[in-house]
């Protein structure tokens, strides 16, 4: 039975320092749409402001260009979609099973403020959807809080990218906060591989989560199991 899933992503461009860009990590969001296309899933894009979602460049060069990846730039229907993404408050909650939060640098900052995306994945998981994210995409999970005012990533098991795999990508410094100890500190059971930059995805229920970019793939999976 067709689903409706709603992709999460970012519009920021660039780190605070402008002069150094990121954005969307263009394979976490490909991985994932492969997945549940060949599902038969209805698929959408929500970002925090609406509008175009830019692209992180590290993800455009090899390794990181798969041939998803390469599938996606090379269609021009697929690329205008992240160049009119859907405001929060375009979307109906009600008309989507899961939710999937990409990742890139870029979330860090515009994901743990949003407020609307809050309340949609709030909505999801109250009537009984499913709330995934890949690596940084946990940034979206902060500070969502169920209608009895938890949060909801307290007391479950979750992943996202690591403060160690941010040490050797070398942009620790750059980092508005530490993710992996934001989340603890939520009370979230965080696990991690024990090698960096390899898959790993946790399943607390409904929630499911991927620690780097190299889980995108096996995240999707994992919900798509659930949705069947």
């Amino acid at each position: 039975m067709p689903r409706r899933i709603l992709h999460v992503v970012s519009n920021v461009a660039h780190y605070e320092d402008p002069s150094e860009p990121t954005g969307l990590w263009l394979s976490e969001l490909t991985h994932a749409w492969h997945v549940f296309e060949a599902e038969g899933h209805e698929q959408h894009l929500v970002s925090p402001r609406g509008g175009v979602s830019p692209l992180e460049p590290r993800s455009l060069k090899w390794p990181n260009l798969d041939a998803t990846a390469k599938a996606w730039l090379a269609d021009e229907a697929r690329m205008a979609l992240l160049s009119n993404t859907a405001r929060p408050d375009d979307i109906d909650s009600a008309a989507f099973d899961a939710i999937y939060f990409t990742g890139g640098h870029a979330v860090m900052w515009d994901f743990p403020q949003a407020q609307g995306l809050q309340h949609i994945t709030r909505d999801i998981y109250e009537r009984g959807g499913i709330v995934s994210s890949v690596c940084h995409g946990y940034c979206g999970l902060l500070n969502t809080r169920l209608s009895d005012g938890s949060l909801l990533v307290a007391g479950r098991k979750l992943t996202g990218f690591s403060w160690r795999e941010e040490v050797l990508a070398g942009v620790a410094r750059q980092m508005p906060y530490n993710a992996e100890e934001e989340m603890k500190q939520r009370g979230a059971r965080y696990e991690k591989a024990w090698f960096p930059f390899i898959s790993k995805v946790v399943v607390d229920g409904r929630l499911v989560t991927g620690q780097n970019p190299q889980s995108a793939n096996a995240t999707a999976k994992q919900v798509a199991v659930l949705l069947r």
